[in-house]
């Protein structure tokens, strides 16, 4: 689900031109997968290196001269000095897996898993028992298709296809199995139900590939995000320069196309999951969702197909939507990992020079450059004729008068939040005008590109280039290309446009569960999406959205599943909320965008995922599917809704649990009548005996005892339960009051925040 329409200048890129042979050598790896020749000696194998490579070398002993490394224990291959020509040849050979040019180099990312605490591949394979692990993970991503060309969804390093997948490359238009390889294992597509909700493909005028290739590159941009392989010196346009890379770079990925033209039909999301499961995805992504209000989950396709898939152990990561405002949250049910979007610590400025010296800061992904100041005039003051001022102040189209605009920066405003960005600049461009500052206090900090140059501005910036304009006979400005800042605070924060909690469905689950970086990431593109780029072609792209905070999560949890390969999708939920963090880089709580406002769990729910802390989280909430019926009992479920959800009769015990027992990482009552007792078990996974004991951040209002106030563990595995017992002193007029529960054994904080609705005492 992406925040709105994202509008994308042009990529540059460079084309490497071939003529001929090229004469000068350089350093290759030659990768030939998985060593199935073991019980070979290294020098028979290293012999059996030399008679491929004197394939494309004159003589055997030419191929001996040229190679510098044989690689026969772990894996197979070697690497040697070789023409372009020659590492082409090698790398069309059956027994060759990949080959790629062997680089001295630093690993700059792009910075979001960098932020994550994930910076390289050496930190990440240290916390893993066996490295090589995470190349059975398999992430299903239900989204707008794949475009298999990008060099995210390269191969090189990948063994063969895991043997427990069922699924495969369905062939369509300019898609084949040939566009399927060791990182693509799969790829479906479905259009029925969009066709028979909104017509046939053809009518919607836009580009489109009746396949699983990506004309929108929604896809191809989640789906890098999670599982992308390395690729170097990526950016937009400069901005965002470093090694493109997803959180598990080794995962396989199968590609599930429901979505069409930014829309997705319920039927055909469902069939997706459905084969998904069966395929035997280990995690699912899902970047989209319903509009708000959330249905109930015995009637959203998102909801039931996601509890077969947990049924069946697949992990669930949904974006929780891009609707602002409080009690918009989708995707909600509890067996599914609901995900916030965060920022970074990374902001991409596109400032403004005034002709009075004045500096005013400006955000834009703006590549273009102002090779002079223009005159400035506000959107107000060039109102076409019959045209109010206000009117004209939003730029839109056959609202400006051409002949005032001509050669000048427009200074406009928004109307509403989804206001059409970019139909703004349209409008300037053939109206004459060269350039666009945009007031746009609220969601200035979210990447947008123009056809001209231009960049948006909060409200302080405003009130001082509308004094400047205001004193100043003839006013000029220069926009500047961006400039990529690092290590910016605070961060992360909130961004302004993640949908928010409360749960509407069953409000005793908070959600949403956890939040990750979802501002202003950069990952791959279909270069045919022209709509989201001006009708330019891009391979890499920058783009915001509880879209690209959803693919962090699903990564995390391949990361786990990896590591943990026996563990439920409730216990790697639980090890992704119980280790996340509240604290931004300055030490703060994190505050939400623009203007810095406090939070709450119904923002970030546990907190801001830790990868490399959810790796021994030391205790878990876990829970089965027969758990999440008792629930759903617990909140009036009746049999035939339970049917609708299960697919079989079911039936609820009487009587039924308390929903707020529920074993949730997190902990809410949202209709307290005065007392209630919580109960919780927790497993151990540790080494050793351990004592955890309780820490408790009390709600406003509310006393709090957690009995036993220790638990003791002796053995990785056991299970030990405790009840909280919360006593209001004073109602919370209607509102929610928050507080937190930490069992420590003085290495691991096992966090759960609490939200109580106390209504009377």
């Amino acid at each position: 689900m992406r925040i709105y329409k994202l509008f994308t200048l042009l990529l540059f890129t460079t084309t490497l031109l071939v003529h001929g042979a090229i004469s000068n050598k350089k350093h290759y790896i030659v990768y030939m997968g998985e060593n199935s020749q073991s019980h070979l000696s290294s020098e028979s194998l290293s012999k059996a290196n030399h008679k491929v490579l004197a394939s494309v070398t004159r003589s055997f002993k030419e191929a001996q001269g040229v190679t510098l490394h044989h690689y026969t224990k772990s894996f197979r291959g070697f690497s040697a000095m070789l023409t372009q020509e020659q590492a082409q040849k090698l790398a069309e050979s059956d027994s060759v897996v990949s080959v790629f040019e062997s680089r001295m180099n630093k690993l700059h990312t792009t910075h979001s898993w960098e932020f994550l605490g994930v910076s390289s591949l050496h930190q990440y394979n240290n916390q893993l028992p066996v490295a090589s692990s995470s190349s059975d993970i398999i992430i299903g991503v239900i989204d707008s298709g794949v475009w298999p060309e990008s060099e995210s969804f390269n191969d090189r390093g990948l063994g063969p296809v895991p043997k427990k997948f069922k699924g495969t490359c369905v062939p369509g238009e300019k898609f084949s199995s040939a566009n399927c390889n060791r990182k693509i294992i799969g790829a479906r597509f479905y259009y029925k139900g969009f066709e028979a909700e909104n017509g046939p493909l053809e009518s919607f005028g836009a580009t489109f590939f009746r396949s699983a290739r990506d004309s929108d590159g929604h896809g191809s941009h989640t789906a890098s995000t999670i599982g992308g392989n390395l690729v170097s010196n990526t950016s937009l346009f400069g901005m965002a320069t470093g090694t493109a890379r997803g959180g598990v770079p080794n995962a396989r990925l199968a590609i599930y196309k429901a979505c069409w033209f930014n829309l997705c039909s319920d039927a055909d999301i469902l069939s997706a999951m459905d084969d998904a499961t069966n395929d035997g995805v280990d995690i699912l992504s899902l970047s989209l969702g319903p509009d708000p209000p959330q249905p109930t989950y015995f009637e959203d396709a998102i909801s039931i197909g996601a509890f077969h898939a947990f049924r069946n152990g697949v992990v669930v990561s949904c974006s929780g939507g891009n609707s602002f405002f409080p009690r918009t949250a989708t995707n909600v049910a509890p067996w599914i990992i609901t995900v916030a979007a965060s920022s970074l610590d990374r902001e991409f400025n596109s400032n403004i020079y005034l002709g009075n010296s004045i500096v005013l800061k400006g955000f834009s992904l703006n590549p273009l450059k102002m090779e002079t100041s223009y005159g400035l005039i506000s959107g107000s003051d060039a109102a076409a004729p019959g045209i109010p001022a206000k009117n004209a102040s939003f730029c839109k189209n056959n609202t400006l008068d051409n002949t005032k605009i001509k050669g000048k920066i427009v200074v406009c405003t928004t109307e509403v939040v989804k206001d059409n960005r970019r139909e703004k600049a349209l409008t300037i461009q053939q109206g004459g005008g060269v350039g666009m500052i945009l007031i746009d206090p609220l969601i200035k900090e979210v990447g947008f590109q123009f056809v001209i140059p231009a960049t948006l501005i909060g409200q302080e910036e405003a009130q001082q280039l509308q004094a400047y304009m205001n004193t100043d006979k003839y006013p000029t400005a220069r926009i500047a290309p961006t400039v990529t800042v690092l290590n910016t605070k605070p961060a992360p924060e909130m961004t302004v446009f993640s949908s928010r909690g409360p749960n509407i469905v069953t409000p005793d689950i908070i959600k949403p569960d956890v939040t990750a970086p979802g501002l202003n990431i950069l990952a791959a593109w279909s270069p045919v999406a022209a709509d989201a780029t001006g009708g330019r072609s891009v391979n890499y792209n920058i783009i915001s959205g509880t879209s690209m905070s959803c693919p962090h999560v699903a990564a995390v949890a391949a990361i786990l599943k990896s590591h943990q390969p026996s563990w439920s999708p409730a216990a790697i939920k639980s090890a992704i909320m119980t280790t996340a963090t509240v604290m931004d880089n300055t030490g703060e709580v994190i505050k939400r965008d623009p203007s810095g406002t406090p939070t709450t769990p119904f923002d970030y729910g546990s907190g801001h995922i830790n990868p490399i802390s959810a790796l021994n989280p030391g205790l878990v909430y876990d829970f089965s599917s027969y758990d999440v019926i008792d629930f759903l009992c617990s909140t009036s479920a009746s049999p035939a809704q339970l049917k609708n959800l299960t697919g079989q009769p079911t039936y609820c015990q009487n009587p039924t649990t308390q929903s707020y027992d529920f074993n949730y990482p997190s902990i809410g009552v949202s209709n307290m009548h005065g007392s209630v007792s919580v109960h919780r078990t927790v497993t151990y996974y540790g080494e050793g005996p351990s004592v955890y004991t309780a820490e408790v951040d009390y709600p406003d209002g509310v006393e709090v005892r957690v009995t036993p106030s220790a638990l003791k563990f002796t053995r990785a595995g056991e299970k030990m339960s405790f009840r909280i017992d919360f006593k209001p002193f004073k109602t919370s007029n209607g509102n929610f009051v928050f507080g937190l529960l930490v069992w420590s054994n003085g290495v691991h904080k096992v966090r759960s925040p609490i939200g109580l609705n106390v209504l009377s005492l």
